[in-house]
């Protein structure tokens, strides 16, 4: 299938490592072009080059298919500064996939207020102010999707924050894609499972019992690969799903018992 990528200019955030830098790799592997971001600055260069290495494209001259920023959503120009970057260096901007590192493991009530107050700027605000000020600046039809979480359905043990904002920002997706549908913006939320990321393997160290419990309610009976969750985000970001908006769309292996 032609996904209808190539020369498209997504902004790609959290993509250094993980789910974010899964989908910046296939993005890219179908001809589209990238701003790619995370907070870490060496992290992001490290990123760019990989992805840039197999094309033999410049990573960050003379117009290579991808282009690295250091920001952080928290940060409150940070989209903006995304946004003109797309702009300025591809000439448009067709989309974006929104990721945010994770808040720290532990219970809801066991959460500090200064814990809670940091993640809402991050995951929560940040995530927010990201998808209404890319969508303002899109130069066409196109499609933002938040990264979430299968807590949007059902609580995920030990992750007390992320069970408080995950399930707010699914309906923020299909609150803004009512609002930017008539534009032709679709908005869209994913829900990932139990994926072999860096961010997995520390939650599994931090609970050690969760895995084996984790796997036996996963009916392929294994975690994803990132690969398979990037994929997946980029064929929804591209305009071969032009009739799909304002749906929450979990890739986890079946784990998810709500319809």
């Amino acid at each position: 299938m032609d996904l209808g990528l190539a020369d498209r200019v997504y902004v790609v955030t959290g993509g250094s490592k993980g789910l974010g830098h899964a989908t910046a790799a296939a993005l890219v592997a179908d001809g589209a072009k990238v701003v790619l971001a995370s907070r870490d600055a060496a992290n992001v260069e490290a990123a760019v080059e990989r992805l840039a290495a197999p094309m033999g494209a410049p990573p960050a001259e003379g117009g290579g298919s991808v282009t690295g920023v250091a920001a952080d959503l928290a940060d409150p120009q940070a989209a903006e500064r995304l946004a003109r970057t797309a702009l300025e260096r591809y000439g448009r901007l067709d989309g974006a996939l929104i990721s945010v590192g994770g808040p720290p493991p532990g219970t809801a009530a066991a959460a500090t207020d200064e814990q809670w107050r940091a993640a809402f700027e991050s995951v929560f605000l940040g995530s927010v102010r990201a998808v209404r000020t890319l969508a303002g600046r899109l130069t066409g039809d196109g499609a933002i999707a938040m990264v979430l979480s299968t807590s949007v359905r059902q609580p995920v043990g030990g992750l007390g924050i992320s069970n408080g904002l995950r399930p707010g920002l699914a309906m923020v997706a299909k609150d803004m894609a009512d609002e930017f549908g008539p534009r032709g913006v679709r908005v869209l939320g994913l829900l990932p499972g139990r994926i072999a990321t860096d961010r997995m393997t520390q939650l599994d160290a931090a609970f050690p019992d969760a895995r084996a419990a984790a796997l036996g309610g996963i009916p392929l009976g294994r975690y994803g690969d990132p690969a398979e969750f990037g994929r997946t985000a980029a064929f929804l970001l591209s305009p071969a799903a032009s009739y799909i908006t304002g749906s929450v769309i979990p890739v986890d292996g079946g784990s998810l018992r709500a319809v």
